[in-house]
């Protein structure tokens, strides 16, 4: 029985709420709106605060009170995890109120949560990009930040989650044996993640994909391409001389030059 009247109680104060709240949103005061709206906002009914907040933003435009309204307006999607809206309203407001107090934090929030939208890295990137863009821009626009640290550290670690995406996609190219495609996406990965742990893994993959296109290339290119495929392995040696990958690269340079070899003795210059 105890059980069946606090059931009974809270349907009756849930409806009371939501009877509250249409009375509310149909009335015609844009004020008591307002008031509702912060109220709901500081009880963490954002749903509902954003309902409100939408309706009375075009009527207030221009007045004193519709600064803070849109500043809550972007931070009540925030709240409901609706990244993309909020990263949306905040950039809205920084750029209409750009002398605002609150444009540093808008500025700031529009980028995390962009970053909070970011998939995972074996997905598409673009909205990582975006991400990183917008966090620099912040950074480059507010460099004493209180948010410099945690701005900074989003950075690099959506440049990981970009680092590993193109680190993917070029040993997935060199899987498939698309070879030009692969050292095309292996150079990409060495100018834009020159630091990268991964880069002297990526350089033996890619003396392997400049063999196994020689290897697999017309009388004509086989020349040059094996001489390239010594060249880079050479660089590799004088970079890396103690990687684990001197010895199957060392492999493949001799192999590299047995074919030049061969090549020469059949009389193809």
């Amino acid at each position: 029985m105890r059980l069946s009247a606090y059931i009974v109680l809270v349907l009756l104060l849930v409806t009371a709420s939501c009877s509250k709240f249409r009375k509310i949103q149909k009335s015609g005061d844009w004020e008591l709106k307002y008031e509702a709206a912060m109220n709901y906002y500081q009880e963490e009914e954002y749903y509902k605060a954003s309902v409100l907040f939408e309706e009375i933003i075009p009527i207030i435009r221009g007045s004193e009170k519709a600064e803070k309204a849109q500043f809550y307006f972007a931070y009540s999607y925030y709240h409901q995890k609706q990244y993309i809206l909020a990263a949306h309203y905040f950039e809205t407001f920084y750029r209409t109120y750009s002398r605002s107090d609150f444009a540093h934090e808008a500025m700031f929030m529009h980028a995390y949560s962009l970053y909070l939208q970011s998939p995972k890295y074996n997905l598409d990137q673009s909205s990582t990009y975006e991400a990183v863009q917008a966090m620099q821009n912040f950074l480059n626009k507010f460099p004493q930040s209180e948010f410099r640290k945690q701005g900074t550290d989003i950075i690099d670690e959506l440049q990981r989650k970009l680092e590993n995406k193109a680190y993917e996609n070029a040993k997935q190219y060199h899987k498939l044996r698309r070879y030009k495609a692969a050292l095309i996406s292996f150079d990409n990965f060495r100018r834009d993640f020159p630091d990268s742990k991964l880069v002297e893994e990526i350089i033996y993959l890619q003396i392997d994909a400049q063999f196994k296109l020689a290897d697999a290339s017309i009388i004509s290119k086989k020349k040059e391409r094996y001489y390239e495929t010594i060249e880079m392995y050479e660089e590799f040696v004088d970079n890396y001389p103690e990687s684990k990958f001197v010895k199957p690269a060392g492999n493949i340079y001799e192999d590299s030059i047995t074919q030049i070899g061969k090549l020469s003795k059949n009389g193809n210059y």
